[in-house]
């Protein structure tokens, strides 16, 4: 039998949440539409193509979607040299990977962005896959994401790891469950309130949770 951890990247595996929110703030007011920092943090998990929309209203995403994602791209690689891996995302991918577990990566993230936190967390080798917004029609809270990894990595039974309601939201409509991690800074009620399965503080939890008789959490995969 084959057991897939199907693993978020930002929030998730990488401190970058609010460096991304700060750039979204800022490009959005580049073209005048002031957005409160909360919300802006609330909207991380998002694929790009939504963010706008979501924030802000359809005529904003028509008349200026393309322009603000080019901002928020540069703003983001200003920011992006002070992006961390979080505590023990790495080394839990590799003891997932060492205990025979199947581990892929389903991120509403740019694989240009993606690829940069790849290589800051040293876990290409590690992975079955790599799925970035790049590679499907339609991004987070959708489940293209999460079912294309699924299509890939082919398990028997699989479980969502985000930090996000869009995460959860994304692995539900998937026909799997999500573990939440509160590193991402969504509230405790948030996810319990989407269906996260479990919540935990960060990637350390999750080798204890998930690796050592977790099965609980696996759902089989149709």
């Amino acid at each position: 039998m084959t057991d897939a951890i199907l693993l978020d990247l930002d929030g998730t595996l990488i401190d970058s949440t609010y460096y991304h929110a700060v750039a979204w703030q800022r490009a959005l007011a580049s073209e005048g539409f002031e957005v409160p920092m909360w919300r802006c943090h609330r909207a991380i998990g998002l694929g790009g193509d939504k963010v706008v929309e979501h924030l802000v209203d359809a005529k904003a995403e028509d008349e200026h979607g393309d322009a603000l994602r080019a901002a928020w791209k540069v703003l983001y690689e200003q920011l992006v040299s002070y992006v961390k891996p979080l505590p023990g995302a790495a080394d839990f991918v590799r003891a997932a990977r060492e205990r025979g577990f199947e581990v892929a990566l389903a991120t509403s993230g740019e694989q240009e962005f993606t690829d940069i936190a790849l290589e800051m967390l040293g876990i290409e080798d590690e992975l079955a896959a790599v799925v970035s917004t790049a590679d499907v029609e339609a991004s987070k809270p959708a489940p293209d994401l999460v079912e294309e990894a699924l299509k890939r990595v082919s398990p028997d039974r699989a479980v969502m790891v985000g930090d996000t309601t869009w995460d959860i939201a994304a692995a539900k409509k998937a026909g799997i469950g999500c573990i939440g991690v509160r590193t991402g800074g969504f509230g405790d009620d948030d996810l319990q309130d989407e269906g996260a399965l479990a919540i935990v503080d960060d990637p350390r939890d999750l080798e204890s949770l998930l690796l050592d008789g977790g099965d609980e959490y696996f759902s089989a995969v149709s």
